[in-house]
């Protein structure tokens, strides 16, 4: 039996619980505060937000479930793979839901992390599954980078011998900051447009989806367990302030989600929920030769296999 856009909503409300908790625990000190919102074209959403906290400098884990008419900007669209939709497809509706996900740690020693399960579909019956994890460390530390893609192959692995290499690559040339010439962070995996083809079925691709979802909370509080309560300088916290920088560049110039977001009237507070609490910008800066922040410099590049 077909599942329904109802049951795939259901689903990610009870992952967004999910994940919440597992944050709480993991910072020990902050709750997440809840804030339930309207869209007036059809739908809402409900945005939880972390702040504060021992652990967490500010995060967010949102859901949202909006429809309505089909925005203009998905019909001049190019993806990845170079396919937009149908011009027999105009004057749709559509209906769009998701759990996305951003966190800011106090500590520059423990990484920023991202990811997103949504899952679209239009009153022609076209439908699609997107999502992905990506890191984002402040300081790369290469046994915290083999664990995040290992566990990412893994599941990845579990579902089609391909999806990790191909989604990998998506991720490297998604998450790239073209006019700084370097990768946000240690990528991930990225795809869109998932659906079926003669290998997967929709309902295999949507159980490889839900993984993806599901492995967030233990692999993230993994790397979070590992790094909180190593000490840091001065020094450490300005390098971070400047890597947040690079963070909110690539947010606000290319992310696919803050364009949807904005381009369909969603709420503009959760939308740039996914911008740091602190941030700073200096002019021309240049790390020391052989410092660690040079040394982290170095990776930010695509092709590398971490796993």
């Amino acid at each position: 039996m077909e599942i329904t856009k109802e049951e795939i909503s259901s689903w990610l409300k009870k992952l967004q619980d999910e994940i919440c908790l597992a944050l709480e625990l993991a910072d020990g000190k902050s709750r997440f505060e809840e804030e339930n919102w309207t869209r007036e074209e059809g739908g809402g959403g409900r945005t939880r937000i972390i702040k504060d906290g021992s652990v967490f400098e500010k995060g967010g884990v949102l859901f949202s479930e909006v429809h309505g008419e089909t925005p203009e900007f998905l019909y001049r669209e190019k993806t990845h793979t170079g396919a937009g939709i149908d011009e027999k497809e105009k004057n749709s509706t559509f209906f769009a839901t998701g759990v996305s996900i951003v966190i800011h740690p106090q500590s520059p020693l423990v990484p920023i992390i991202h990811m997103n399960v949504r899952y679209f579909e239009m009153s022609t019956g076209t439908k699609w599954l997107g999502g992905g994890i990506d890191l984002t460390p402040h300081y790369i530390f290469k046994e915290d980078a083999q664990f995040f893609h290992s566990e990412l192959k893994r599941i990845s692995d579990k579902h089609h011998p391909d999806y990790y290499t191909k989604f990998k690559k998506w991720a490297d040339d998604y998450f790239f900051i073209n006019h700084r010439n370097e990768t946000r962070g240690i990528g991930g995996i990225f795809f869109d447009r998932l659906n079926y083809s003669a290998e997967m079925s929709f309902e295999k691709n949507l159980a490889y989806w839900k993984d993806v979802g599901q492995i967030f909370a233990p692999t993230y509080c993994e790397l979070v367990l590992r790094n909180k309560n190593k000490s840091y300088t001065e020094q450490n916290k300005k390098w971070q302030l400047l890597r947040r920088g690079r963070y909110v560049e690539f947010n606000l110039v290319y992310d696919k989600g803050t364009k949807f977001g904005l381009e369909t009237n969603g709420r503009t507070e959760s939308i740039l929920m996914s911008l740091p609490k602190f941030v700073s910008w200096e002019y021309n800066f240049k790390p020391e030769e052989n410092s660690e922040e040079e040394k982290t410099l170095a990776l930010l590049k695509k092709g590398i296999q971490w796993a």
